[in-house]
């Protein structure tokens, strides 16, 4: 089922707001994701309440870290839905789930949370998780000055 873009709208400006980049098709999600070197974080974003009230709120506050991806991607699950396919397809070992976070490094998944870990929490809760995914996953590595 496809949904009309004027209902998601709102939910897509949500994220893009935020320097989000939308990947609306199978093309630009692997131009993205398959030969990414660092860090890469990719929300599949819903129309679902859990996402409105919790994931989409749950990033914002976790962007705003000091360590955070060095890039930011999302897919619309029920409105790009080859797109989010052909991201999920990047979640291996994961069953598809909407809405869910995958960070990935150096085009490995490094990080998933998935909707049964969005829903009972609150939007802090899934950004403190988010903002300990970055501190490991996302941290530059410095040379100790001798």
């Amino acid at each position: 089922m496809r949904y009309p873009e004027e209902f998601i709208r709102p939910m897509r400006e949500e994220l893009s707001r935020l320097g989000v980049i939308e990947l609306r098709t199978p093309e630009s999600v692997d131009e993205t994701l398959k030969n990414s070197q660092g860090t890469v974080m990719v929300v599949v974003n819903s129309i679902c309440g859990c996402a409105a009230g919790k994931a989409r709120p749950g990033v914002a506050l976790a962007l705003k870290h000091d360590t955070r991806p060095d890039k930011v991607a999302t897919v619309f699950a029920g409105a790009d839905i080859e797109a989010t396919e052909r991201a999920r397809s990047y979640f291996t070992g994961y069953a598809p789930s909407s809405p869910s976070i995958g960070l990935l490094k150096d085009g490995q998944l490094v990080f998933m949370m998935e909707r049964w870990q969005i829903e009972g929490k609150g939007p802090e809760q899934i950004a403190d998780e988010l903002r300990r995914a970055f501190d490991q996953c996302c941290a530059r590595e410095t040379v100790a000055a001798n």
